[in-house]
C-alpha cells in the first residue's frame, strides 16, 4: 500500500457484506471509524455506553452513506452482564464477525472501579475489551480473514503494569493508570496474536494501532494538556487512519502495531511503527493474560483451544 494511504482511496479495498463492531462509537475516532467503515461497504454496529449518541451518529451516518447498514447497541464495558449482553445480542442475529474494532476508551477519570472491582481505567480499557474478546471469540474464528484491532497510546512507552496494585488502591495516579491501561491493551493485542500464531489459527489477525494526538472528548478531564498539546495533535480523520489501516490494509499482518509518522509519533500518516520494548515483552504480555483470565473469571486460553483446526488422523493402511 503506498505510503500517502487513505482510507477513501480507491485503491483502498471495499468491504461490502462484512459484519464490523466498532467500540466507542458515539463520538471521536470511534464515529468516523464507523462512519468510514459504512463508506466502504460494511454492515457496522455502534457499540457504545451512550447509546443516545451511537443512535444519533448511525441516523448522522445514514444520511450521507446511501444504503448504509448500521445499527447501535448498548454496551458498558465497566458491566460484565453489559458485555454478555451485548455479545449474546450479536451472535443471536449474526453468523459472523470480520471487524472487532476494541476502540472505547476513558482517560484519567477520579478514582472509581468496575463491576467487578478493578481500577476504572485498566477494566474499561483492558478487562472490558478482553471480555468482549472472548464472547465474540468463536465469531472470529469462524469468520475466514477476520481482524480484531485494539486502540493502544503512544503512552504505553510510559507506561508500567503494576502487577503488586493493579487496582491502585495504594496509590492512584489518574495518568500513570492510563499509561498502565494503554500498555496493557498492547500487549494484549500482541499476546493474542502469540497464542494464535501457537495455535495455527488463521484468524483472526490481532493487530494495533495508536491515533497520535487527536482533539477529542478523551481530553475532558484534562483541559489544561489539552491546551497545551493543541499545537501537536492532528484531526479526528488522521487519527483514524492507523485503526483504519490495521483494519483494511491487505498487507497488514498479526502482531503489528500501526500509528503515525510525525515527531514522536504526534501526528501525520498512518504507517507501521514499533512498540517500546514494554509493549513488546512476551514475559509482561502471558503474565497480564493471565491475571486478566483470573480477574474476569473467563478462560480465554479454553477459548483460543476451541478454535483451533481440527488434526485429522491419519487412516490405516487399506483402508
Amino acid at each position: 500500500m503506498a505510503e500517502g494511504w487513505n482510507w477513501r482511496d480507491d485503491q483502498v479495498p471495499r468491504v461490502d457484506g462484512k459484519q464490523a463492531i466498532v467500540t466507542g462509537a458515539a463520538s471521536g475516532l470511534g464515529a468516523r471509524i464507523a462512519e468510514a467503515l459504512s463508506l466502504k461497504g460494511a454492515a457496522v454496529v455502534l457499540a457504545d455506553i451512550d447509546i443516545g449518541g451511537a443512535r444519533s451518529i448511525a441516523d448522522k451516518i445514514s444520511s450521507s452513506v446511501p444504503n448504509a447498514d448500521l445499527s447501535a447497541q448498548e454496551l458498558d464495558l465497566a458491566d460484565p452482564v453489559s458485555i454478555e449482553r451485548f455479545a449474546s445480542w450479536y451472535r443471536g442475529g449474526h453468523t459472523s464477525l470480520d471487524l472487532l474494532i476494541n476502540n472505547a476508551g476513558i482517560m484519567t477519570p477520579p478514582y472509581g472501579k468496575t463491576v467487578l472491582g478493578a481500577e476504572s481505567q485498566f477494566g474499561v480499557n483492558h478487562l472490558g475489551h478482553f471480555s468482549l474478546t472472548y464472547h465474540l471469540l468463536p465469531l472470529l474464528c469462524a469468520t475466514p480473514g477476520s481482524r480484531l484491532v485494539t486502540q493502544t497510546s503512544i503512552v504505553h512507552r510510559g507506561g508500567r503494569i503494576n502487577f503488586q496494585d493493579i487496582n491502585s488502591e495504594r496509590s492512584y495516579s489518574p495518568w500513570r493508570a492510563y499509561k498502565q491501561s494503554k500498555l496493557a491493551t498492547l500487549l494484549f493485542s500482541r499476546e493474542l496474536d502469540r497464542r494464535l500464531r501457537a495455535l495455527g489459527i488463521g484468524a483472526p489477525l490481532s493487530i494495533a494501532s495508536h491515533p497520535g494526538l487527536v482533539n477529542t472528548q478523551l481530553y475532558r478531564n484534562r483541559e489544561r494538556m489539552r491546551r497545551w498539546l493543541r499545537p501537536f495533535m492532528h484531526g479526528v480523520d488522521e487519527g483514524t487512519m492507523p485503526a483504519l489501516r490495521a483494519a483494511l490494509d491487505p498487507m497488514a499482518k498479526g502482531g503489528e502495531l500501526y500509528g503515525t509518522d510525525g515527531w514522536m509519533e504526534f501526528k501525520g500518516r498512518a504507517v507501521l511503527v514499533h512498540p517500546h520494548g514494554k509493549g513488546k515483552d512476551p514475559r509482561s504480555g502471558a503474565r497480564l493474560w493471565e491475571l486478566s483470565e483470573r480477574m474476569t473469571g473467563l478462560d480465554l486460553s479454553a477459548r483460543l483451544e476451541g478454535c483451533r483446526p481440527a488434526v485429522l488422523e491419519p487412516t490405516e493402511k487399506g483402508q
